[in-house]
């Protein structure tokens, strides 16, 4: 069994079909934070474990869910919980961990339609994806909302970010311990109705993503 993470913050309108969709094999927990939309409900009609996170952010929920996660092949996933991913699409990326040939796994966006990643989205992933191949040496085109890695694995990174900044202190963590890190391609669609990214939403929200994963990499 995998386990995969779900940070949830408001989407209830997205878990039904989101949690439908997980392949056989894959136990979904949902890391609620804060949701006021009845998310956490939803998640458990649904079959999902449900973890509450009362701490903020987005590297928050991200990581107790993967305290709380207990995968029978060590292996855990995290996408965005959203809409935007396609849960059949996780062994693309759990795949070639779980079979040892590299030990983190990102899927990289391919957009289904130009408006299911607007274009200041795109461009403030692409400048710090170009920044951290050229820090880092990782062959990596986009800070990915899907990925998978061993959970012991991840533990001992000892992350400290709790906001936007994870996904990145996590590729720059995992290149100063000589991870192999390879990219999927994985289709990116509009998130469900009713639903709206904390980043790639507004302008605003991608700003403050940037500023988050700027800090970062200026330590």
């Amino acid at each position: 069994m995998t386990d995969v993470v779900l940070p949830c913050l408001n989407e209830a309108p997205a878990l039904a079909w989101l949690l439908a969709r997980m392949p056989a094999g894959y136990r979904a927990i949902v890391a609620d934070n804060g949701s006021t939309d009845g998310s956490a409900e939803v998640a458990r009609r649904h079959g999902a474990e449900v973890v509450t996170v009362p701490q903020v952010g987005y590297g928050a929920a991200v990581h107790a869910g993967i305290l709380a996660a207990e995968p029978a092949d060590g292996v855990v996933c995290v996408m965005d919980a959203d809409g935007s991913l396609d849960p059949a699409q996780l062994p693309l990326v759990a795949d070639p961990v779980r079979a040892g040939t590299v030990q983190l796994a990102l899927g990289r966006r391919r957009p289904t339609i130009n408006r299911a990643w607007p274009p200041h989205a795109r461009l403030g992933n692409a400048v710090l994806a170009r920044r951290l191949r050229r820090t880092t040496g990782l062959p990596v085109h986009d800070i990915g909302p899907m990925r998978a890695a061993r959970r012991d694995d991840l533990l001992a990174l000892d992350l400290r970010d709790r906001r936007f900044g994870y996904p990145l202190e996590l590729l720059v963590a995992a290149a100063r311990a000589g991870w192999t890190v390879a990219e999927v391609d994985v289709t990116y669609a509009p998130r469900t109705a009713g639903t709206k990214s904390k980043v790639t939403g507004t302008v605003r929200g991608t700003a403050r993503a940037i500023r988050d994963m700027t800090a970062v990499l200026a330590r």
